[in-house]
């Protein structure tokens, strides 16, 4: 069948509606006629305007053409990539459930916070000038803040809801805080506390649950800046509820250990993974028994480069009541892996003699007044100041030779693992997380709260939250397809923005010209690549 270049509109009216379609006469060979084949390309509006149909503007979705009178051309490459990733992940229709009339503006939102690395949201307007993305239209700085702070609490939970039944039960969910220093007064979540790196500033904790196997994001919580990681875990199996995770399964660090924290992941049934600290009582008799044994070659791990063992012991499980009082007390089986490493024995062996070199020199000097010359003063130190003989400083030498002897080693405990090399796996995994929060800082620009309402806080986290899975996803698909070797997240957006759309009224966009290394990366992701002529 030939086609001529050239056709015909014309229009049929069917049920009172004047439908057009154009005419495209062709040579019938079989036949040996003339013949015509009617493609019907949209209707006529009651002013007599033309409305093309999808079929004519080449539309499957929501991926609009341009309205009448207006033609683009726009970058394209990046936001196509978050669409297919929102497509795959289920991120898109779980958005557009809870939230009908604004997911396309927080698509776009999130679009721009993940292409436009710790951009502020109100330089948006000039990267949708000439980006495809899905609202279309620009977003100004105070719509921007209606939006956020009109995000529901019902809305954000029934979101993680629908995400987390896109996940495996079997699968471990990561769990850490991290704080967010902010001045404002009007937030009531804003409380002193320390920050990772000891600040004394006034922050907002945010608490992240994080798929091992997935590599995705899960939950968040706000917590007060005064709140203790060991004090979070309580409230975490209380708001596990809420998105209907039936059996948590948690690696956490050893901030999160506690007794009471232990008995309370036995008591729900949950399994668990937890670091924690070699002098913990528990712990120190069965790491003293260790150190007789563990050195020895069968117990070398060359994947982890660590020796280890475990040992199945018994956990000293109590109920309590709300005042405290035990009223059900037993024993619940418990793994106790031990590791070690010599490397990392030496490296915490240097680092601790020049720490006690350094205190000792801020004692003579009278300059000890830090907390932790302080506490490495009362713990290694003899410390006497005589008319005499003045300031004079000794060392407990018991003291110091028993803290060198446990260095090196780590202990993880679980209900669950019961291999040492399965458990140090899946706990050095947990590196995720802090990626994630890397990410949330530097790349999604949570270093700082900008804003000034619980309300506007609550929509900016949730934000975050959301260009956080398409980062996480991303940075998922670059590591198991080696992509870092030859990129940085933002050199391989940046690769891809330089893919045009062309629009023009009334036809089909499409793409133009994309390279075969292009097309690489969207086959790395299992994206579909953009149209083209």
């Amino acid at each position: 069948m030939n086609t001529k270049p050239d056709t015909k509109r014309h229009t049929q009216t069917i049920k009172g509606v004047a439908y057009v379609y154009e005419d495209y006469p062709y040579w019938d060979k079989q036949r040996k006629q003339n013949r015509h084949r009617r493609v019907y390309i949209g209707k006529l509006g009651d002013d007599g305007s033309f409305i093309p149909n999808k079929r004519y503007l080449g539309l499957k979705n929501d991926s609009a053409s341009p309205p009448e009178g207006r033609n683009r051309r726009l970058y394209c490459g990046v936001t196509h990539l978050l669409n297919e990733i929102g497509r795959m992940t289920g991120i898109e229709a779980d958005l557009k459930a809870c939230f009908p009339d604004g997911y396309k503006k927080l698509l776009s939102l999130a679009y721009y916070l993940v292409s436009e690395s710790d951009s502020p949201l109100y330089r948006f307007p000039r990267w949708a000038h000439d980006h495809w993305h899905p609202f279309g239209g620009n977003i100004p700085s105070q719509r921007i803040g209606e939006l956020l702070g009109g995000i529901t609490e019902s809305g954000r939970l029934a979101f993680f809801k629908r995400q987390t039944r896109r996940r495996r039960e079997r699968e471990y969910l990561a769990y850490d805080t991290t704080s967010v220093s902010s001045m404002s007064e009007c937030i009531k979540a804003v409380r002193y506390g320390k920050n990772k790196d000891d600040e004394p500033l006034p922050q907002v904790n945010l608490a992240l649950v994080f798929g091992e196997e997935s590599g995705m994001p899960v939950y968040y919580r706000v917590l007060p800046g005064n709140i203790q990681d060991v004090s979070t875990v309580k409230k975490l199996l209380k708001d596990v509820e809420f998105p209907e995770i039936k059996k948590l399964k948690l690696v956490m660090d050893r901030g999160f250990y506690s007794a009471k924290n232990i008995n309370a992941l036995y008591k729900g049934r949950h399994k668990f993974l937890i670091a924690v600290r070699a002098g913990v009582n528990f712990v120190s008799d069965i790491l003293k028994r260790a150190r007789e044994s563990i050195k020895s070659f069968s117990n070398y791990d060359e994947e982890h480069d660590v020796y280890s063992q475990y040992n199945m012991e018994e956990w000293p499980y109590s109920e309590t009541d709300k005042n405290g009082k035990a009223v059900k007390r037993g024993s619940r089986r418990i793994y106790v892996h031990i590791y070690y490493n010599g490397t990392r024995a030496e490296d915490e062996k240097t680092r601790f003699i020049k720490s006690l070199r350094m205190a000792e020199t801020a004692i003579l000097a009278g300059d000890c007044d830090d907390e932790r010359c302080l506490a490495l003063a009362s713990k290694y130190f003899h410390v006497n100041n005589t008319p005499a003989r003045g300031l004079r400083v000794s060392y407990r030498e018991d003291d110091i030779k028993r803290h060198i002897d446990g260095l090196g080693y780590f202990v993880l405990l679980s209900n669950d693992i019961n291999d040492p090399s399965a458990a140090i796996e899946a706990y050095r995994r947990k590196d995720m997380v802090e990626k994630a929060f890397d990410n949330l800082k530097e790349r999604l620009g949570m270093r700082r709260t900008t804003v000034h309402s619980d309300e506007a806080l609550a929509g900016k986290f949730f934000l975050q939250f959301l260009s956080l899975m398409y980062v996480s996803y991303i940075h998922k698909c670059m590591k198991e397809n080696s992509l870092y070797q030859n990129y940085t997240m933002q050199t391989l957006l940046d690769s891809l923005d330089v893919i045009e759309r062309y629009e023009r009224e009334g036809e089909r966009y499409h793409c133009g010209e994309i390279t075969e290394r292009q097309r690489e990366l969207f086959r790395a992701f299992d994206a579909n690549i953009p149209n083209t002529l």
